[in-house]
């Protein structure tokens, strides 16, 4: 497949300011750099978030105990009457 050349990249991108419009473009520019950099990170094997294992290594604060369950006496029913049509 032949790479696009000088114009067919001005193509594409007057076709993706036509479709996003100059307002919503350097969001979109910057969303997608942040993309690419965080599966470049990932892919390598190099994280941002060390300083956040590091914290979930750290034992946390003991949660309260749960009360323990009452037991209730069972319940008797009485049996119901049954009426049958005549």
């Amino acid at each position: 497949m032949p790479t696009p050349g000088p114009l067919e990249i001005v193509i594409i991108l007057v076709i993706v300011l036509l479709i996003f419009g100059p307002k919503r473009l350097p969001d979109l520019g910057r969303s997608l750099g942040r993309g690419m950099r965080e599966f470049k990170d990932s892919v390598t094997g190099k994280d941002d978030d060390e300083p956040a294992r590091i914290a979930q290594s750290e034992p946390a604060p003991a949660a309260p105990a749960e009360p323990a369950p009452v037991e209730r006496a069972p319940v008797e029913h009485a049996p119901a009457e049954r009426t049958t049509p005549e």
